[in-house]
């Protein structure tokens, strides 16, 4: 399973304890390493991001595994995500998605966002768990109510499509309104604002004029 929605910010190190800083120096990576070396989870979280990336330090999937798992078993959710995803796409260890799902729901348990929303995509499509609608519809919601608009573009469809929760477009335009209003990249949002204007041709004028103001009302309660 292989869909990254996450960004990597290529030259975040941390620099001390919560500093990151725009540029990796050596320098910078070997302040890191002491850290991680000490125990630090975050800078073993950081330290295993540069190894993924490649930013100052030569490109190694299993040495990011091995220093994001040392910051996940620590409870840190980046890191317990981003060891879930090596574990999902194959990259430094071997493909498993029951672990990336156990990985997932360690961070999601904590608020993650990113993280719950991966583990509703994998009750979405049966990934490392049995398919479950509800339970997708469950960790969509978690995370479209933290404003996250792949979750909220996911949470619409599963309304339009009846898929764990009754049938209802109001919902549905409601939540793909607002993926379409935060969604980045001009691809996804494209999709999202045809989703949702599609929706919006099935709704009478007064469903159409509840879901905008549901949604207007869920934007000013969760401001950016």
């Amino acid at each position: 399973m292989t869909r990254r929605w996450m960004t990597f910010f290529a030259a975040a190190v941390l620099v001390v304890v919560t500093t990151v800083v725009g540029t990796a120096q050596q320098e910078d990576v070997e302040r890191l390493r002491v850290l991680a070396d000490a125990g630090d989870a975050e800078a073993q979280y950081y330290l295993g991001l540069l190894y993924e990336i490649g930013e100052g330090v030569p490109q190694d999937d299993a040495e990011a595994v091995r220093w994001y798992r040392l910051a996940a078993d620590q409870g840190d959710s980046e890191a317990q995500f981003n060891l879930g995803v090596m574990y999902a796409d194959g990259e430094g260890v071997p493909q498993d998605d029951a672990e990336a799902v156990r990985l997932y729901r360690l961070a999601a348990e904590q608020g993650h966002a990113e993280g719950q929303y991966y583990l509703g995509f994998a009750y979405d499509f049966g990934d490392g768990v049995p398919q479950d609608d509800a339970e997708a519809v469950r960790w969509y919601r978690l995370a479209a109510e933290q404003g996250f608009a792949p979750a909220q573009y996911s949470l619409g469809s599963k309304w339009a499509n009846g898929e764990g929760v009754p049938p209802n477009n109001v919902q549905a335009h409601k939540w793909l309104n607002l993926a379409a209003s935060r969604m980045t990249g001009r691809e996804r949002r494209e999709i999202a604002v045809e989703a949702r204007d599609f929706i919006a041709n099935l709704l009478t004028p007064d469903q159409l004029a509840e879901a905008l103001r549901l949604a207007r009302e869920w934007d000013e309660a969760h401001p950016r």
